[in-house]
Protein backbone atom coordinates (compact mmCIF):
# COMPACT_ATOMS: atom_id res chain seq x y z
CA UNK A 1 0.00 0.00 0.00
CA UNK A 2 1.09 3.43 -1.00
CA UNK A 3 1.33 6.46 1.83
CA UNK A 4 1.12 9.53 0.23
CA UNK A 5 -1.17 12.69 -0.21
CA UNK A 6 -3.43 12.15 -3.30
CA UNK A 7 -4.43 15.65 -3.39
CA UNK A 8 -2.10 17.21 -6.02
CA UNK A 9 -1.45 20.43 -7.19
CA UNK A 10 -3.23 19.49 -10.47
CA UNK A 11 -6.07 18.01 -8.86
CA UNK A 12 -6.07 21.64 -6.69
CA UNK A 13 -5.71 23.55 -9.83
CA UNK A 14 -8.73 21.26 -11.79
CA UNK A 15 -11.07 21.62 -7.90
CA UNK A 16 -11.03 25.07 -8.04
CA UNK A 17 -13.54 27.37 -9.99
CA UNK A 18 -12.67 29.20 -12.72
CA UNK A 19 -13.04 32.67 -11.11
CA UNK A 20 -10.87 31.51 -8.26
CA UNK A 21 -8.07 30.27 -11.04
CA UNK A 22 -5.69 33.13 -11.52
CA UNK A 23 -5.60 33.45 -7.26
CA UNK A 24 -4.93 29.81 -6.49
CA UNK A 25 -2.19 29.34 -8.83
CA UNK A 26 -0.52 32.53 -7.76
CA UNK A 27 0.35 30.79 -4.78
CA UNK A 28 2.52 27.10 -3.48
CA UNK A 29 0.68 24.34 -2.77
CA UNK A 30 1.10 23.31 0.84
CA UNK A 31 1.82 19.49 1.01
CA UNK A 32 -0.37 17.39 3.22
CA UNK A 33 0.86 15.01 5.86
CA UNK A 34 0.78 10.95 4.91
CA UNK A 35 -2.26 10.12 4.04
CA UNK A 36 -3.47 6.42 3.53
CA UNK A 37 -4.69 5.11 0.12
CA UNK A 38 -8.30 6.93 -0.21
CA UNK A 39 -9.15 5.36 -3.56
CA UNK A 40 -11.59 2.88 -3.91
CA UNK A 41 -15.59 2.91 -3.71
CA UNK A 42 -17.05 5.01 -0.92
CA UNK A 43 -18.40 2.66 1.63
CA UNK A 44 -21.42 4.67 1.41
CA UNK A 45 -21.89 2.40 -1.63
CA UNK A 46 -20.53 -0.87 -0.69
CA UNK A 47 -17.07 -0.30 -0.31
CA UNK A 48 -14.84 -0.77 2.49
CA UNK A 49 -14.97 2.12 5.18
CA UNK A 50 -11.76 3.70 6.55
CA UNK A 51 -12.75 2.80 10.54
CA UNK A 52 -14.69 -0.07 10.83
CA UNK A 53 -14.45 0.35 14.45
CA UNK A 54 -16.36 3.88 14.90
CA UNK A 55 -16.02 4.85 18.63
CA UNK A 56 -12.50 7.38 18.28
CA UNK A 57 -11.01 8.88 22.15
CA UNK A 58 -11.89 7.14 25.53
CA UNK A 59 -15.50 6.11 26.67
CA UNK A 60 -17.73 9.50 27.79
CA UNK A 61 -18.12 11.47 30.17
CA UNK A 62 -14.42 11.25 32.04
CA UNK A 63 -14.56 8.42 34.97
CA UNK A 64 -11.28 8.39 37.34
CA UNK A 65 -11.41 6.42 40.36
CA UNK A 66 -10.67 9.84 42.44
CA UNK A 67 -14.02 11.39 41.22
CA UNK A 68 -15.58 7.67 42.38
CA UNK A 69 -14.24 8.09 45.42
CA UNK A 70 -15.51 11.36 45.98
CA UNK A 71 -18.71 10.62 45.46
CA UNK A 72 -18.82 7.75 47.87
CA UNK A 73 -17.32 9.86 50.40
CA UNK A 74 -19.39 12.37 50.00
CA UNK A 75 -22.53 10.35 50.53
CA UNK A 76 -21.06 9.14 53.47
CA UNK A 77 -20.70 12.08 55.22
CA UNK A 78 -24.00 13.21 54.31
CA UNK A 79 -22.89 17.03 53.75
CA UNK A 80 -25.09 16.81 50.56
CA UNK A 81 -26.06 20.26 50.38
CA UNK A 82 -23.24 23.37 50.34
CA UNK A 83 -25.42 24.97 53.23
CA UNK A 84 -24.23 22.22 55.78
CA UNK A 85 -20.92 23.10 56.00
CA UNK A 86 -18.18 25.95 55.07
CA UNK A 87 -15.56 24.82 53.12
CA UNK A 88 -17.17 21.63 51.63
CA UNK A 89 -17.13 20.19 47.72
CA UNK A 90 -18.43 23.07 46.12
CA UNK A 91 -16.22 26.00 48.32
CA UNK A 92 -13.31 24.19 47.04
CA UNK A 93 -14.71 23.98 43.59
CA UNK A 94 -14.96 26.96 43.40
CA UNK A 95 -11.44 28.03 44.44
CA UNK A 96 -10.07 25.62 42.60
CA UNK A 97 -11.93 26.41 39.27
CA UNK A 98 -11.52 30.38 39.69
CA UNK A 99 -7.47 29.35 39.79
CA UNK A 100 -7.33 27.02 36.75
CA UNK A 101 -9.48 29.49 35.15
CA UNK A 102 -7.54 32.41 36.23
CA UNK A 103 -10.11 34.72 37.60
CA UNK A 104 -10.18 36.22 40.97
CA UNK A 105 -13.74 34.08 41.88
CA UNK A 106 -15.92 31.46 40.93
CA UNK A 107 -19.60 30.83 41.59
CA UNK A 108 -21.19 27.05 41.08
CA UNK A 109 -24.33 26.77 40.11
CA UNK A 110 -26.88 24.16 38.40
CA UNK A 111 -25.90 24.56 35.12
CA UNK A 112 -24.67 26.54 32.65
CA UNK A 113 -27.82 27.97 31.76
CA UNK A 114 -28.27 28.96 35.32
CA UNK A 115 -24.57 30.28 35.60
CA UNK A 116 -25.77 32.91 32.40
CA UNK A 117 -28.74 33.11 34.26
CA UNK A 118 -27.43 34.33 37.13
CA UNK A 119 -25.02 36.85 35.76
CA UNK A 120 -28.13 38.42 33.60
CA UNK A 121 -29.85 38.91 37.11
CA UNK A 122 -27.36 40.13 38.93
CA UNK A 123 -26.56 43.11 36.44
CA UNK A 124 -29.80 44.42 37.32
CA UNK A 125 -31.22 43.57 33.67
CA UNK A 126 -34.57 42.89 33.37
CA UNK A 127 -38.18 43.79 32.00
CA UNK A 128 -37.59 46.26 29.16
CA UNK A 129 -34.18 45.73 29.03
CA UNK A 130 -32.32 43.99 25.47
CA UNK A 131 -29.10 41.72 25.55
CA UNK A 132 -27.63 41.20 22.25
CA UNK A 133 -26.54 37.67 21.54
CA UNK A 134 -26.12 34.50 18.78
CA UNK A 135 -29.34 33.00 17.27
CA UNK A 136 -26.26 29.97 17.24
CA UNK A 137 -26.03 28.48 20.14
CA UNK A 138 -27.95 26.35 22.96
CA UNK A 139 -31.09 27.71 23.63
CA UNK A 140 -30.24 27.68 27.38
CA UNK A 141 -28.24 30.95 25.95
CA UNK A 142 -31.29 32.42 25.19
CA UNK A 143 -33.39 31.54 27.98
CA UNK A 144 -31.24 33.13 30.62
CA UNK A 145 -32.07 36.17 29.02
CA UNK A 146 -35.37 35.75 29.01
CA UNK A 147 -35.89 34.81 32.71
CA UNK A 148 -35.41 37.96 33.44
CA UNK A 149 -37.97 38.99 30.86
CA UNK A 150 -35.64 40.74 28.80
CA UNK A 151 -35.44 40.23 25.22
CA UNK A 152 -32.92 38.53 23.56
CA UNK A 153 -31.62 40.37 20.21
CA UNK A 154 -30.04 37.63 17.79
CA UNK A 155 -27.77 39.28 14.95
CA UNK A 156 -26.46 37.76 12.14
CA UNK A 157 -22.93 35.74 12.44
CA UNK A 158 -19.48 35.86 10.75
CA UNK A 159 -19.95 33.28 8.38
CA UNK A 160 -16.45 31.48 8.99
CA UNK A 161 -15.91 31.72 12.57
CA UNK A 162 -19.78 31.41 13.39
CA UNK A 163 -19.37 34.01 15.90
CA UNK A 164 -21.18 37.36 16.52
CA UNK A 165 -20.45 39.51 13.64
CA UNK A 166 -19.35 42.82 15.19
CA UNK A 167 -20.91 45.02 12.64
CA UNK A 168 -24.10 43.61 12.89
CA UNK A 169 -23.95 44.00 16.99
CA UNK A 170 -23.48 48.00 16.71
CA UNK A 171 -26.72 47.77 13.80
CA UNK A 172 -28.95 46.49 16.70
CA UNK A 173 -27.76 48.47 19.31
CA UNK A 174 -30.74 51.10 21.18
CA UNK A 175 -31.09 52.79 24.34
CA UNK A 176 -33.03 49.80 25.77
CA UNK A 177 -29.97 47.61 25.03
CA UNK A 178 -27.68 46.67 28.28
CA UNK A 179 -25.51 44.06 27.34
CA UNK A 180 -23.55 41.41 24.87
CA UNK A 181 -23.61 37.69 25.41
CA UNK A 182 -21.26 36.41 23.16
CA UNK A 183 -21.42 32.82 22.44
CA UNK A 184 -17.67 31.26 22.11
CA UNK A 185 -19.19 28.42 20.27
CA UNK A 186 -17.10 25.11 19.87
CA UNK A 187 -15.11 26.70 22.37
CA UNK A 188 -13.40 28.87 19.91
CA UNK A 189 -13.20 32.59 21.30
CA UNK A 190 -15.13 35.14 19.61
CA UNK A 191 -13.75 38.79 17.95
CA UNK A 192 -13.58 39.43 22.06
CA UNK A 193 -11.27 42.88 20.93
CA UNK A 194 -13.95 44.17 18.39
CA UNK A 195 -16.78 43.37 20.86
CA UNK A 196 -15.25 45.31 24.50
CA UNK A 197 -14.59 47.85 22.26
CA UNK A 198 -18.42 48.28 20.89
CA UNK A 199 -19.46 47.47 25.07
CA UNK A 200 -16.83 50.32 25.86
CA UNK A 201 -18.33 52.69 23.42
CA UNK A 202 -22.01 52.18 24.28
CA UNK A 203 -21.45 51.64 27.98
CA UNK A 204 -22.98 47.86 27.91
CA UNK A 205 -21.83 45.07 30.00
CA UNK A 206 -20.72 41.70 28.48
CA UNK A 207 -21.73 38.38 29.85
CA UNK A 208 -19.63 35.56 28.12
CA UNK A 209 -21.31 32.58 27.21
CA UNK A 210 -18.11 30.78 28.12
CA UNK A 211 -20.12 27.13 28.61
CA UNK A 212 -18.25 25.35 25.62
CA UNK A 213 -14.45 27.03 26.39
CA UNK A 214 -12.52 26.30 29.09
CA UNK A 215 -9.18 26.88 29.57
CA UNK A 216 -9.49 28.42 25.59
CA UNK A 217 -6.93 31.49 25.80
CA UNK A 218 -7.23 34.80 23.43
CA UNK A 219 -4.73 37.59 23.64
CA UNK A 220 -3.21 36.73 26.68
CA UNK A 221 -6.35 35.61 28.86
CA UNK A 222 -8.37 32.95 29.71
CA UNK A 223 -11.67 32.72 27.90
CA UNK A 224 -14.18 33.85 30.38
CA UNK A 225 -12.13 36.62 32.27
CA UNK A 226 -12.33 39.26 29.32
CA UNK A 227 -16.11 40.93 29.93
CA UNK A 228 -17.80 41.55 33.31
CA UNK A 229 -18.77 37.85 33.95
CA UNK A 230 -17.99 34.52 32.21
CA UNK A 231 -20.14 31.51 32.51
CA UNK A 232 -19.29 27.61 31.79
CA UNK A 233 -21.43 24.58 31.80
CA UNK A 234 -20.56 21.17 33.66
CA UNK A 235 -23.19 19.07 31.32
CA UNK A 236 -22.29 15.60 30.64
CA UNK A 237 -20.61 16.53 27.06
CA UNK A 238 -18.62 19.00 27.57
CA UNK A 239 -15.20 18.93 28.36
CA UNK A 240 -15.45 19.03 32.20
CA UNK A 241 -18.77 17.50 32.76
CA UNK A 242 -21.00 16.01 36.03
CA UNK A 243 -24.42 15.67 34.38
CA UNK A 244 -25.49 19.12 34.92
CA UNK A 245 -23.41 21.76 36.44
CA UNK A 246 -22.22 25.30 36.00
CA UNK A 247 -19.93 28.26 37.10
CA UNK A 248 -19.67 32.29 37.10
CA UNK A 249 -16.65 33.53 37.22
CA UNK A 250 -14.99 37.00 37.43
CA UNK A 251 -12.50 39.71 39.31
CA UNK A 252 -15.33 42.08 40.77
CA UNK A 253 -15.59 41.30 44.05
CA UNK A 254 -19.12 43.03 44.75
CA UNK A 255 -20.48 41.72 41.34
CA UNK A 256 -19.13 38.43 41.92
CA UNK A 257 -20.77 38.60 45.93
CA UNK A 258 -23.84 39.82 43.88
CA UNK A 259 -24.24 36.84 41.66
CA UNK A 260 -23.33 34.61 44.44
CA UNK A 261 -26.38 35.97 46.23
CA UNK A 262 -28.78 36.14 43.38
CA UNK A 263 -28.07 32.51 42.84
CA UNK A 264 -28.82 31.29 46.67
CA UNK A 265 -32.48 32.42 46.06
CA UNK A 266 -31.55 36.37 46.76
CA UNK A 267 -29.56 35.36 50.20
CA UNK A 268 -26.11 37.32 50.52
CA UNK A 269 -23.20 35.25 51.99
CA UNK A 270 -23.95 37.00 55.11
CA UNK A 271 -27.55 35.27 55.43
CA UNK A 272 -29.64 38.59 54.21
CA UNK A 273 -32.51 37.95 52.10
CA UNK A 274 -31.66 40.81 49.79
CA UNK A 275 -32.79 40.65 46.36
CA UNK A 276 -34.67 38.61 43.51
CA UNK A 277 -33.26 35.05 42.98
CA UNK A 278 -33.91 31.89 42.37
CA UNK A 279 -32.37 28.76 43.57
CA UNK A 280 -29.06 27.78 41.36
CA UNK A 281 -26.91 26.20 43.71
CA UNK A 282 -24.52 23.71 43.12
CA UNK A 283 -24.35 20.58 45.17
CA UNK A 284 -21.53 18.25 46.95
CA UNK A 285 -22.18 15.73 44.36
CA UNK A 286 -21.52 17.73 41.47
CA UNK A 287 -18.68 19.25 43.03
CA UNK A 288 -17.11 16.40 44.01
CA UNK A 289 -17.07 14.55 40.36
CA UNK A 290 -16.02 17.77 39.38
CA UNK A 291 -12.72 18.32 41.99
CA UNK A 292 -11.98 14.67 41.06
CA UNK A 293 -10.90 15.65 37.35
CA UNK A 294 -10.16 19.14 37.98
CA UNK A 295 -6.48 18.41 38.47
CA UNK A 296 -5.79 16.61 35.25
CA UNK A 297 -8.59 18.42 33.04
CA UNK A 298 -5.87 21.02 31.39
CA UNK A 299 -3.80 17.66 30.32
CA UNK A 300 -7.11 16.86 28.04
CA UNK A 301 -7.44 20.21 27.25
CA UNK A 302 -3.78 20.28 26.00
CA UNK A 303 -4.15 17.02 23.96
CA UNK A 304 -7.39 18.44 22.06
CA UNK A 305 -5.33 21.09 21.01
CA UNK A 306 -2.40 19.08 19.72
CA UNK A 307 -5.02 16.73 18.10
CA UNK A 308 -6.92 19.71 16.49
CA UNK A 309 -3.83 21.17 15.51
CA UNK A 310 -2.51 18.22 13.41
CA UNK A 311 -5.76 17.95 11.63
CA UNK A 312 -5.34 21.23 10.77
CA UNK A 313 -2.02 20.56 9.52
CA UNK A 314 -3.16 17.43 7.35
CA UNK A 315 -5.87 20.12 5.67
CA UNK A 316 -4.06 22.59 5.22
CA UNK A 317 -5.17 24.33 2.27
CA UNK A 318 -7.50 22.08 1.03
CA UNK A 319 -10.44 23.92 -0.28
CA UNK A 320 -13.28 21.94 0.20
CA UNK A 321 -12.89 21.92 4.26
CA UNK A 322 -11.94 24.86 5.85
CA UNK A 323 -11.31 24.86 9.98
CA UNK A 324 -13.33 27.45 11.86
CA UNK A 325 -11.41 30.76 11.56
CA UNK A 326 -9.42 32.26 14.52
CA UNK A 327 -9.64 35.40 15.30
CA UNK A 328 -6.03 37.40 15.34
CA UNK A 329 -4.86 36.33 19.04
CA UNK A 330 -6.63 33.35 19.61
CA UNK A 331 -4.05 31.10 21.28
CA UNK A 332 -6.15 28.10 21.89
CA UNK A 333 -9.44 26.52 21.95
CA UNK A 334 -11.73 24.19 24.18
CA UNK A 335 -12.93 22.38 20.78
CA UNK A 336 -16.14 21.08 22.14
CA UNK A 337 -16.78 20.49 18.71
CA UNK A 338 -13.78 20.34 15.59
CA UNK A 339 -15.85 22.41 12.65
CA UNK A 340 -15.37 22.99 9.43
CA UNK A 341 -16.82 24.99 6.34
CA UNK A 342 -17.97 22.82 4.01
CA UNK A 343 -17.59 24.15 -0.13
CA UNK A 344 -19.72 22.30 -2.15
CA UNK A 345 -18.12 23.79 -5.16
CA UNK A 346 -15.30 21.66 -4.51
CA UNK A 347 -17.11 18.45 -4.23
CA UNK A 348 -18.48 18.14 -7.78
CA UNK A 349 -21.43 20.65 -6.15
CA UNK A 350 -22.58 17.39 -3.83
CA UNK A 351 -24.59 19.55 -0.89
CA UNK A 352 -23.39 18.91 2.29
CA UNK A 353 -26.04 16.10 3.41
CA UNK A 354 -24.27 13.51 0.66
CA UNK A 355 -20.83 14.21 2.18
CA UNK A 356 -21.91 13.74 5.47
CA UNK A 357 -23.80 10.55 4.60
CA UNK A 358 -20.42 9.41 2.85
CA UNK A 359 -18.07 10.28 5.57
CA UNK A 360 -20.18 8.59 8.31
CA UNK A 361 -20.04 5.38 6.33
CA UNK A 362 -16.08 5.94 6.35
CA UNK A 363 -16.56 5.49 9.87
CA UNK A 364 -16.32 8.69 10.81
CA UNK A 365 -19.10 10.80 13.12
CA UNK A 366 -19.63 14.41 11.25
CA UNK A 367 -22.29 16.17 11.55
CA UNK A 368 -24.34 19.41 11.09
CA UNK A 369 -24.71 20.28 14.30
CA UNK A 370 -26.89 22.99 15.56
CA UNK A 371 -29.71 22.13 12.37
CA UNK A 372 -31.83 25.49 12.98
CA UNK A 373 -30.59 29.19 14.08
CA UNK A 374 -32.70 29.79 16.88
CA UNK A 375 -34.57 32.89 15.41
CA UNK A 376 -36.21 30.15 13.44
CA UNK A 377 -38.06 28.22 16.90
CA UNK A 378 -41.90 28.63 18.52
CA UNK A 379 -40.25 30.80 21.39
CA UNK A 380 -40.35 33.68 19.56
CA UNK A 381 -44.15 33.55 18.65
CA UNK A 382 -44.55 32.43 22.29
CA UNK A 383 -43.24 35.56 23.68
CA UNK A 384 -44.19 37.76 20.86
CA UNK A 385 -48.16 36.66 21.96
CA UNK A 386 -47.51 37.01 26.11
CA UNK A 387 -48.85 39.97 27.44
CA UNK A 388 -46.17 40.31 29.38
CA UNK A 389 -43.94 41.35 26.52
CA UNK A 390 -46.68 43.10 24.80
CA UNK A 391 -46.86 45.27 28.27
CA UNK A 392 -43.12 46.13 28.53
CA UNK A 393 -42.21 46.55 24.79
CA UNK A 394 -44.44 48.39 22.47
CA UNK A 395 -46.10 47.80 19.94
CA UNK A 396 -43.77 48.76 17.11
CA UNK A 397 -40.79 47.63 18.71
CA UNK A 398 -42.20 43.71 18.70
CA UNK A 399 -42.89 44.15 14.95
CA UNK A 400 -39.23 45.36 14.32
CA UNK A 401 -38.04 42.50 16.17
CA UNK A 402 -39.72 40.06 14.37
CA UNK A 403 -38.94 41.35 11.30
CA UNK A 404 -35.41 41.21 12.30
CA UNK A 405 -35.17 37.13 12.03
CA UNK A 406 -33.36 38.30 8.55
CA UNK A 407 -30.01 36.61 9.46
CA UNK A 408 -28.77 34.69 6.35
CA UNK A 409 -25.21 33.97 7.20
CA UNK A 410 -26.55 32.00 10.16
CA UNK A 411 -29.55 30.23 7.72
CA UNK A 412 -26.35 29.12 5.49
CA UNK A 413 -24.59 27.71 8.26
CA UNK A 414 -26.99 25.64 9.64
CA UNK A 415 -28.86 24.47 6.36
CA UNK A 416 -25.14 24.31 4.16
CA UNK A 417 -21.79 24.75 5.16
CA UNK A 418 -20.95 23.91 8.91
CA UNK A 419 -19.85 20.29 9.61
CA UNK A 420 -18.45 19.14 12.58
CA UNK A 421 -17.47 16.18 14.97
CA UNK A 422 -17.50 16.51 18.60
CA UNK A 423 -14.75 16.87 20.62
CA UNK A 424 -14.60 16.38 24.03
CA UNK A 425 -13.91 12.77 23.89
CA UNK A 426 -13.26 12.24 20.01
CA UNK A 427 -10.25 14.84 20.05
CA UNK A 428 -8.11 12.55 22.80
CA UNK A 429 -7.70 10.13 20.50
CA UNK A 430 -4.75 8.80 18.94
CA UNK A 431 -2.60 10.08 15.85
CA UNK A 432 -3.70 7.06 13.91
CA UNK A 433 -7.43 8.31 15.05
CA UNK A 434 -6.79 11.52 13.85
CA UNK A 435 -5.23 9.60 10.38
CA UNK A 436 -8.36 8.06 9.99
CA UNK A 437 -10.67 11.59 10.18
CA UNK A 438 -8.21 13.00 7.59
CA UNK A 439 -8.20 9.61 5.30
CA UNK A 440 -12.33 9.35 5.62
CA UNK A 441 -12.57 13.21 4.41
CA UNK A 442 -10.04 12.60 1.47
CA UNK A 443 -11.53 9.39 0.65
CA UNK A 444 -14.82 11.10 -0.30
CA UNK A 445 -12.84 13.93 -1.32
CA UNK A 446 -10.59 12.03 -4.15
CA UNK A 447 -14.17 10.10 -4.55
CA UNK A 448 -16.47 12.92 -5.12
CA UNK A 449 -17.74 11.82 -8.47
CA UNK A 450 -19.49 9.15 -6.86
CA UNK A 451 -21.54 11.39 -4.49
CA UNK A 452 -24.37 12.40 -7.15
CA UNK A 453 -25.42 8.08 -6.55
CA UNK A 454 -26.13 8.88 -3.17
Amino acid sequence: MTHKNDFSRRKFLSAVAATSFAAAVSQSFPTYGKLGNTSGKLAALGGSPIRTNKAIGPKWPYVNEKMVENIVSTTKSGIWSRIQKKGGNVDTFETEFAALIGANHSVGTGSGTQALSTCVEALGIGPGDEVITSPYTDMGTISSILTSRALPVMVDLDPDSYQLDPDEIEKRINKNTKAIMPVHIMGMPANMERIKAIAKKHNLRVIEDSCQAPFSRYQGKAIGTIGDLGCFSFQASKAIACGEGGAVVGNDTALMDQCFTVQNRGASKEGRNETIGPKYRMNEFEAAILLGQLPSAKERFEIRNKNADYINAQLKGFPGLVPQKRYEGTESASYYHYALTYHKEHFDGADRSKFLKAVNAEGIGFGSYIRKGLHREPWIQHILGLDGFKTMYSEARLKEYQEGMNLPNCDRICDETLVSIWGSGTLLGSKNDMDDIVNAIMKVYDNRAQLKSL
